[in-house]
């Protein structure tokens, strides 16, 4: 039995004989695809997308892996445009497809025609990846929302007119405040071709004159119904509106991308009415109360006044009064400013009395000090003279004591000295001299001159 029904004709054209079948590469590739597609028509699978490749042609090209295998897949531009998420490694897909042989190669693929990610609605994820992306752009920063006019102008509703959102618009502004004028831009809000109309509508809403504020919105719905209000493009327009919007977009618990970009977010479209229009009734009401509660704070203020100007009037005194007590008061200074001077006056002269009491005649002080000058010269005389005494006094002593001790006196008593012949050396000892020697001989009148003719030596 031939397992590939594509080589049953050539089997049996060919003659039965031993010689087996021998195919090409082209043919075995051909009979391979032939088959995986009549077995396998479209399969549901799960995996991990790896090697993501996003082809300049629009083209995705990956792999679809798990833990044990992978499989080669491409997704054609015809179908991954209908994705409302990226696709990127490691993302974990459900993806419906078929299963072919890419004969070039002969790998065998899965034709990807729609994928969505594990755990999340593709819409979920598309709106959680603009979200994230906006919001790292700056787009949601509240530094860059602008507060709404307290009494605009004129109002511009972007929505549809045929929906209940704009009766429900309509009736609240009428009812707060008939008087400011409201535009409606109809546009559809629901479809796949609702936000570039949305966008027109918005666009149309920035040219009109004295609008000071555009709500677009619409009633509740499903994620997918509201799914226009996550669009990229529509989001970046309202980023850059030049008049202040408010997103009021479904229920309160829906949130879409064009809330977060909007200067407002209101919960619901009727609440984006209540909060661009002040109720004017309750202006007048306030305006009533604010008037009652001046005209009250007048009239206090006017009691208070004159309760003021009366107790002033009481204490204020007649002027001529003050100047005849300044006139008093001058009088009275100027009598002791010159009891003052007087005094001091007087203080001066007793002062100088006293220090001219005190002065001595120079003449007097001169005759003293020449006086004091007299006795210090007696008294310096006499010190002198007593001085010159007990000096002469000492020198006699020292004179007598002298001429006691002189070897001149010691000859007078009959005393000689010996000398040698040179005259100069006294002789003290027999053993200086010998027999013959001549010697000098002093005595109190002169020189004896002599020789030694014999000596001899006292025995102790």
């Amino acid at each position: 039995m031939n397992e590939f029904p594509g080589t049953e004709a050539a089997a049996a054209e060919t003659p039965a004989t031993d010689t087996p079948v021998v195919l090409t590469v082209e043919q075995l590739n051909k009979e391979i695809r032939g088959t995986l597609e009549k077995k396998f028509d479209l399969v549901w699978v799960q995996g991990e997308l790896s090697n993501f490749k996003p082809h300049s042609s629009g083209h995705f090209y990956f792999s679809l892996k798990d833990s044990k295998a992978q499989i080669k897949a491409v997704m054609f531009r015809g179908f991954n445009s209908r994705l409302k998420f990226k696709p990127h490694d490691g993302l974990e897909v459900i993806m419906r497809g078929r299963i072919t042989v890419y004969e070039p190669r002969g790998d065998y693929q899965i034709t990807v025609e729609t994928m969505e990610p594990v755990g999340a609605g593709a819409l979920q994820k598309a709106y959680e990846q603009l979200k994230d992306k906006l919001h790292s752009e700056g787009l949601f920063d509240g530094a860059r929302k602008r507060p709404l006019p307290p009494f605009p102008r004129g109002i511009a509703l972007v929505t549809s007119p045929t929906g209940a959102a704009i009766r429900d618009m309509l009736n609240i502004l009428a009812r707060r405040n008939r008087g400011i004028p409201v535009t409606l831009i109809p546009t559809i809000v629901q479809g796949e071709a609702a936000a570039p109309k949305i966008i027109e509508a918005l666009k149309k809403a920035y040219r009109l004159p004295d609008v000071d504020v555009i709500i677009v919105g619409r009633g509740g719905g499903s994620i997918e119904d509201l799914w226009a209000f996550n669009d990229e493009a529509l989001a970046r327009t309202i980023a850059e509106s030049p008049v202040p919007i408010i997103s009021a977009v479904g229920h309160e618990i829906d949130f879409t991308i064009a809330d977060f970009v909007a200067d407002l977010r209101a919960p619901t479209p009727s609440a984006a009415a209540e909060l661009v229009v002040q109720n004017v009734a309750e202006l007048n009401d306030r305006i009533t109360k604010l008037k009652r509660m001046l005209w009250v704070s007048l009239q206090r203020t006017m009691t208070n006044t004159r309760n003021n100007l009366s107790h002033l009037q009481r204490r204020l005194i007649d002027p001529r009064k003050t100047l005849q007590d300044l006139i008093q008061r001058n009088d009275e200074l100027l009598d002791r400013l010159q009891t003052a001077i007087e005094n001091q006056l007087r203080r001066k002269e007793s002062r100088r009395q006293l220090l001219r009491s005190r002065l001595h005649s120079p003449e007097k002080t001169l005759a003293a000090a020449r006086q004091t000058v007299q006795q210090l010269f007696t008294r310096l005389d006499g010190a002198n003279q007593k001085r010159l005494l007990r000096a002469d006094a000492r020198l006699k002593g020292a004179m007598g004591r002298l001429d006691a001790y002189s070897p001149l006196r010691t000859l007078d008593r009959g005393y000689a000295l010996a000398y040698r012949e040179d005259g100069q050396t006294i002789v003290r000892s027999v053993d200086q001299v010998a027999v013959n020697d001549a010697l000098q001989v002093r005595v109190s009148d002169g020189f004896i001159q002599a020789q030694v003719t014999g000596k001899k030596k006292q025995e102790n």
